[in-house]
């Protein structure tokens, strides 16, 4: 989990709060608020994700890149 799948879910749940009280007191402004700050949230959560999903293929590829050079100097030895 990183910074940003973090701060995304706070932000999101505390949009949804404050658009529920907003709802509740019958206070449009702090609604409309509270849905974009849960929109946010959700949004840079989703870029948490995404980055975390790209230095899972990152970390995939320098084993495969090893794994490969490794089977090469066995081949070379072998030979």
């Amino acid at each position: 989990m990183n910074k940003h799948q973090v701060r995304g879910a706070a932000n999101e749940a505390a949009g949804k709060i404050q658009k529920n009280v907003g709802k509740a007191t019958a206070n449009g402004s702090q609604a409309v608020k509270g849905k974009a700050r849960e929109l946010a949230g959700k949004a840079e959560k989703a870029l948490g994700n995404a980055k975390d999903d790209a230095d899972d293929v990152a970390d995939d590829v320098k084993s495969d890149v090893k794994r490969n050079m490794r089977d090469r100097d066995i081949e070379r030895h072998t030979r």
